[in-house]
């Protein structure tokens, strides 16, 4: 995918001065070597930090080797203030681990109390209000270690996207839309930028490319894509003068940013000016790693983008739409896969789901559009089924008091026919009836969420986590017999 960030991850081991250097380094090579093994590159500094000068030289030994992601490695008690200042000196995301003792047969010299330095390595980080990521349980083998710096990478590659990531908005949001409505002090704060741009801007650059050469290029890979599911072939040719524009836009307004995500319009007054809707082109970038939200929803857009990087794959942002009939319920549902009908929805939007995330494809026209203006300004949306399988429901928004909330649900998309029109599915989450009332509703989000294709709830908490969002505003879909604080407890 493009538009995607890259982690390059170095690991600094530290050392107590009245502990063996030795054991940190030993240990740090057995870390090194298992996470090669299993997961590919890391960096190992060769520098053993037991003062601040040895800081210095790691800082700059990671830095010239490319590192954006730092380990700390207390492979034993560790330094209390030069750990913790090469966190706060070095530019990018960093994680704090530690080492388990190895065997009880070597506990005088090679005894290393890591597990004692960890908990003095989290107090100075806090004294010095640094962020790092600290696994769950931090204190491991060399192998248990390697694990968790695999954890810690989608984690960086998303805060390091974040801090690089500009979001492009076209118009103001539709009327009667205020759900998508939120103050952009937030994202300044995540690192992020936003350029506004009125519809007309965008009305021009479309215009001006009119008769591109590379518009039959486009054309022929959207025949490809769709296939049998091109039904509306009269309206390819427009449909890739657009996504040139927007692929230029991109191109000449990214300036300083290295990433980009979209947050574009198409109605109300989209369709009846550029003569088509934009749901299929919004689908090919967010397919290719350029998410592009619907109804200038930015929070969805930021949102889409979190979910690209963590998950490597595309993503889409859907309605939590409709309930289920409990006709259908009772018919495809009950008794085959253990959900209530409480634990059921439709998601559905109008075409902006990824090919590749469909059972099945055809452009068709926006019936919702279409029921009070002509059909073929209405046409351009990417319709079918969503396929079968693991999904996480999530966003990261800004209240309308400039406060950062998150959610996250994960679930499935079950493998029943929707019967109905759009890019949809049948969504199961366990007591997501609870997580709707006491989360979504409770917590005013509004009725756009994202979606990724496969269960990354572990990542995002800790992504929303790292980026600053309180532990108290992270939503999830409590359990059963663990009561939300707004629930009625007679209930």
């Amino acid at each position: 995918m493009k538009n995607m960030p890259e982690e390059k991850i170095g690991i600094v081991a530290v050392s107590r001065d009245c502990f063996p250097m030795t054991l940190s380094v030993t240990r740090r090579n057995a870390v090194v070597k298992a996470y090669q093994e299993k997961y590919g590159d890391i960096y190992e500094c060769p520098v053993c930090v037991e003062n601040e000068t040895h800081m210095r030289k790691a800082l700059a030994d990671i830095r010239e080797a490319g590192c954006n992601a730092l380990v700390v490695y207390l492979g034993n008690f560790g330094p209390e203030t030069p750990e913790t200042l090469l966190v706060k000196e070095f530019e990018g995301p960093a994680m704090v681990v530690a080492a388990a003792e190895e065997t009880g047969d070597n506990l005088i010299q090679g005894r290393g109390d890591a597990y004692c330095g960890m908990l003095n390595a989290s107090y100075n980080l806090k004294l010095r209000n640094l962020k790092a990521y600290i696994p769950e349980y931090p204190v491991g083998t060399a192998s248990e270690c390697a694990d968790m710096i695999d954890a810690f990478a989608p984690v960086a590659r998303a805060v390091i996207g974040l801090r690089s990531l500009k979001i492009i908005s076209f118009g103001p949001r539709p009327e009667n839309f205020l759900a998508c409505n939120a103050p952009i002090k937030q994202l300044y704060n995540l690192g992020v930028e936003i350029e506004e741009n009125s519809e007309l801007d965008l009305y021009e650059a479309f215009h001006k490319h009119a008769g591109d050469g590379r518009i039959p290029g486009v054309v022929a890979q959207m025949e490809e894509e769709l296939g049998a599911g091109n039904k509306k072939p009269e309206i390819l040719a427009k449909l890739a003068q657009y996504e040139i524009t927007l692929l230029d836009w991109v191109e000449a307004h990214k300036g300083s940013r290295e990433y980009v995500a979209i947050a574009g319009k198409c109605w109300p007054a989209f369709q009846t000016q550029f003569g088509f809707v934009p749901c299929y082109v919004n689908s090919r970038l967010t397919q290719h790693g350029i998410p592009v939200s619907c109804e200038v929803d930015i929070y969805g857009a930021l949102s889409e983008f979190i979910g690209t990087v963590v998950s490597q794959d595309a993503v889409t942002l859907l309605d939590i739409n409709n309930s289920v009939p409990a006709d259908m319920y009772e018919s495809e549902i009950k008794g085959k896969y253990g959900y209530t009908l409480k634990d059921t929805f439709m998601g559905f939007h109008c075409g902006n789901t990824a090919s590749g995330k469909l059972s099945f494809c055809e452009m068709k026209y926006q019936l919702i559009m279409a029921r009070s203006l002509p059909e073929e300004v209405t046409q351009g949306t990417l319709e079918g089924d969503i396929v079968p399988g693991d999904i996480t429901f999530y966003r990261l928004q800004s209240t309308a008091d400039a406060k950062l909330r998150a959610y996250i649900a994960q679930g499935e998309v079950l493998p029943v026919a929707t019967r109905s029109f759009g890019a949809i599915g049948v969504f199961a989450i366990p007591e997501m009836g609870r997580f709707y009332r006491h989360v979504l509703i409770e917590k005013n989000y509004p009725h756009h969420g994202a979606v990724a294709f496969g269960h990354f709830g572990k990542t995002l908490y800790e992504v929303f986590q790292y980026v600053g969002v309180p532990v108290e505003e992270i939503g999830f879909n409590q359990p059963k017999g663990m009561r939300y604080p707004t629930e009625n407890p007679f209930c």
